[in-house]
């Protein structure tokens, strides 16, 4: 674009750049212009070149654009100049209206859905999509991704659970391994304690701990822990207590493996006379209900309305069912005062539990007459465990439920318990606890899911004695992001929960507190392959 102004100032040119099209020329008269005159059309000229120069443009990129330079000028700045919204605001608005109408309209049977975005597109472009079936297509397509993701979801939570529920094969080896080692090894079959420290098994000068469990593996990190952590040692005997299958090859490996100046008695629940179907209802209970065998050991999904359940309803489901709730070591702590007749204050223990403090002082807590010291459950943050009452337990709707027991009362945690055996035979807790048990079983399992807790948490009501949250922490098997720094300053860290630490759900960050106290070098562990 170009201003040519002639020398006798009587013409004034605009041409393109090209020189050859003249866009404008303006003849001035010679006698009569003016300085004033001149700067006025200057002034004019030099409001106009704008509008000239896109006027240009638009021609230069008319073939591009495929309409008239006015049409396509018109379009872009006419509907800015009157306040008008352009097309893509139309065309979302127009697009939202679709989708509303396609939300409330049946997907038709037999709709052939692309298995991505890529083949969607290429659909639309082969079979000309219009926006409503596009916007349909695209729903039936969410839909579906939503219930696969749905479906993943609850057959990861049967997969955890089955994994939670086997025994690995590491742990497996271990035992049978030192099974074979007692019948083969003299020393592997020694006597425990040695003759000279039977006395100390009723001593109540001793801290004694009992510990039940099928668990080598577990059982040698709590004893290894509790000892290591203790500032007398010498002073802690534990009472290992676990079933026919399992005694050899308990009693082998902590046979070999001293854990000195502790004291460890293993024994099997075979050898106590005490324990038999009179005296264990439980154990008569177990064995002929079937609703109990089919609850634990049948199909877990059958009957579960998975369109209608939650995924963390549907776990807690499956964590209520685990097989370990029906083992009878699992309820062999409500027969402690009649295990142990000369004993007048115990400790009890979880397999799944770290000692990471010193637990000496526990003896000198004073229960005030109660029976039970546990940590209590509800004033924490995890909606999973530290925030559990007697509704997150009992089916409310029971009409013996609701009548004795109330929803908002705070519950407590078995895993790490203080217990005055004196005390306790003073009380009707082991037959409140068979009672209820007993009603529960008539109310074919509705009465509640999980275990033994919830018939302790009736028996042992009025019995319990709050003691520091500090000596208990758990959740360590639910949730993985736990807090390390609390974790690091708990006496007693639990595992309770699907992920133990032994397993390969078990959460990284959290086994080493765990694998710590597991000796590595001892060659039943190496040889079974069980890896840190």
């Amino acid at each position: 674009m170009q201003l040519h102004i002639s020398p006798s100032m009587r013409s004034i040119t605009i041409s393109s750049s090209n020189e050859f099209i003249d866009l404008m020329k303006i003849k001035v008269a010679a006698r009569h212009i003016s300085y004033r005159t001149l700067f006025h059309t200057i002034l004019i000229l030099a409001f106009l070149l704008p509008f000239v120069f896109i006027l240009t443009a638009v021609v230069t990129l008319e073939g591009v654009n495929k309409c008239s330079s006015i049409d396509c000028l018109g379009r872009r700045i006419g509907p800015r100049l009157l306040g008008r919204v352009d097309d893509s605001e139309r065309l979302a608005r127009d697009f939202y209206k679709i989708l509303n109408e396609v939300s409330t309209q049946e997907i038709p049977d037999g709709l052939k859905l692309p298995n991505s975005f890529s083949q969607l597109v290429s659909d639309m472009k082969n079979n000309h999509y219009d926006a409503k079936t596009f916007a349909l297509v695209l729903r039936a397509m969410m839909e579906k991704f939503e219930r696969d993701m749905r479906e993943s979801k609850f057959a990861e939570l049967m997969n955890k659970h089955f994994a939670a529920s086997s025994i690995p094969k590491g742990i497996h080896c271990l035992s049978l391994r030192l099974t074979d080692e007692y019948s083969s090894n003299a020393h592997a079959r020694r006597q425990l304690p040695s003759p000279e420290f039977l006395p100390v098994l009723s001593d109540n000068a001793y801290h004694h701990f009992i510990l039940s469990t099928d668990n080598i593996l577990a059982a040698s990190v709590v004893v290894s822990s509790a000892v290591q952590s203790s500032s007398k040692p010498e002073k802690i005997v534990f009472h290992i207590i676990t079933d026919k299958k399992t005694y050899a090859g308990m009693h082998s490996w902590f046979a070999l493996n001293s854990v000195a100046p502790a004291i460890v008695e293993v024994k099997g629940v075979h050898q106590f006379d005490w324990l038999t179907r009179e005296n264990v209802p439980v154990l008569e209970a177990v064995e002929s209900h079937n609703g109990v065998r089919d609850y634990y050991h049948g199909n877990h999904v059958a009957g579960a309305n998975l369109t209608e359940t939650t995924p963390r309803t549907f776990a807690s489901k499956l964590q209520s069912r685990s097989p370990k709730y029906i083992s009878l070591l699992n309820h062999l702590r409500i027969y402690i005062p009649e295990l142990f007749p000369n004993l007048d204050k115990v400790v009890f223990l979880d397999d799944d539990i770290v000692v990471q403090g010193d637990l000496t002082p526990l003896w000198d807590v004073d229960l005030g007459g109660k029976v039970n010291g546990a940590v209590e459950t509800c004033r924490g943050e995890d909606e999973w465990v530290m925030s559990k009452r007697l509704r997150n337990y009992f089916n409310f709707s029971h009409p013996l439920i609701a009548k004795h027991l109330d929803p908002e009362e705070c519950a407590w945690a078995y895993g790490m318990n203080i217990f005055d055996l004196q005390a306790w035979r003073k009380t009707n807790i082991r037959e409140t606890y068979h009672s209820w048990l007993r009603e529960n079983l008539k109310s074919n399992l509705t009465m509640w899911k999980l275990g033994t807790l919830p018939p302790a948490l009736i028996a042992f009501k009025g019995h319990v004695h709050i003691i520091d949250s500090s000596w208990h922490m758990l959740g360590l098997g639910y949730q993985s992001k736990t807090n390390i720094e609390n974790v690091k300053k708990a006496a007693v860290i639990h595992y309770n929960g699907q992920s133990k630490p032994w397993l390969e759900i078990g959460f990284e960050h959290l086994r080493p507190f765990w694998t710590k106290y597991v000796n590595y070098s001892n060659d039943f562990i190496k040889n079974c392959h069980i890896l840190e």
